[in-house]
């Protein structure tokens, strides 16, 4: 292996939460010899596969490997290929794993011994790897790729998986919004992993745990984040409340509360100081000084003035004509 194109964590120093284990790109290899490189790489740091490439310029791709103590995960990017992991494959080089795959960019097909998937950017798959599949990508991709081990995957998040899982990142329902939170997240922690918190690996198998099996407990950081989500997707709409959140994530209001009273607040609150935060930015915002005080209360889902200016000043200690005044938050 070219040792200039990889490099290795030192092994003694002194980790953050989520540490890099290693980085890699292909840019530096020569051409010929880039998809042995890529092969090679991925055995001792992900798992055995083969590497297949049609571009004239060769393999173009990098990966970035974190470890969250217990599992990883790898950020890995390139232009169109394929990677493959055949019946051989599997039984020379096994992996007790389960792998969420989350499609960033580009497009995707997954072939297993059932059929053949479909991925767009957004769509999550989850998969064993000790049964073949060939993995293709037809354009330049982006994919972030959680690695558990099987035992702590059933013992976390699901009990069984009955072939390859697709979730589809626009789809409805508490699978897609916890995909979309797990899109936030994954995006987070690969972008600065030395600030991930110290629950980070704990937050992310709870969203596999809900996204598999739309289940979790009342206090789940999975349900909690994809509610987040869709009250975010939402914060202007008049009639946002708990039992339309509730409704979306196919659970009680009484159950939703319970899981944001783990962060002190109800399902409510949580959407009203949402709601008054962002009419704050407005509020400064060059681009909104045409708008009045009125427009932007109502473009955040306040029924009247009276009850924006009300709660503007409960929760900030000023109205929201001093703060448009100020011209500073």
């Amino acid at each position: 292996m070219d040792e200039r194109a990889c490099h290795h964590a030192p092994e003694e120093s002194l980790m953050p939460t989520a540490s890099i284990v290693s980085s890699v790109t292909t840019v530096g290899v020569e051409p010929a010899d880039r998809l042995a490189f890529w092969e090679h790489y991925n055995a001792e740091a992900l798992v055995g596969l083969t590497c297949s490439s049609y571009a004239a310029e060769g393999l173009i791709a990098k990966q970035l490997n974190l470890d969250l103590g217990g599992f990883r995960v790898a950020d890995i990017a390139g232009n169109p290929h394929v990677i493959e992991r055949g019946p051989q494959l599997v039984r020379s080089q096994p992996k007790d794993a389960v792998f969420a795959t989350l499609l960033l960019e580009g497009e995707a097909f997954f072939y297993h011994g059932n059929g053949c998937l479909r991925l767009d950017a957004g769509d999550v798959i989850v998969y064993e790897t000790d049964a073949p599949y060939l993995f293709g990508f037809s354009t330049a991709m982006r994919q972030v790729l959680v690695d558990v081990p099987r035992r702590l995957f059933f013992e976390r998040c699901a009990p069984a998986l009955e072939g390859p899982l697709k979730v589809a990142g626009d789809g409805v329902g508490t699978a897609g919004l916890t995909a979309r939170a797990l899109s936030q997240m994954l995006l987070g922690l690969v972008e600065d992993p030395v600030v991930a918190p110290v629950s980070a690996g704990d937050h992310l198998l709870d969203l596999l745990e809900v996204m598999t099996t739309g289940r979790g407990t009342p206090t789940s950081t999975g349900r909690l984040l994809a509610a987040k989500e869709f009250i975010a997707a939402r914060l202007g709409d008049a009639d946002l409340c708990t039992d339309r959140v509730a409704d979306a994530l196919g659970v009680t209001a009484r159950h939703l509360n319970r899981t944001f009273a783990a962060e002190g607040t109800t399902v409510a609150q949580y959407i009203q100081g949402r709601r008054l935060d962002a009419a704050r930015v407005d509020l400064t915002a060059r681009s909104m000084r045409a708008y009045r005080i009125a427009d932007i209360a109502t473009r955040w889902g306040f029924a009247s003035q009276a009850h924006f200016t009300r709660s503007f000043r409960a929760r900030f200690g000023c109205t929201p004509s001093e703060v448009r005044a100020s011209g500073v938050l």
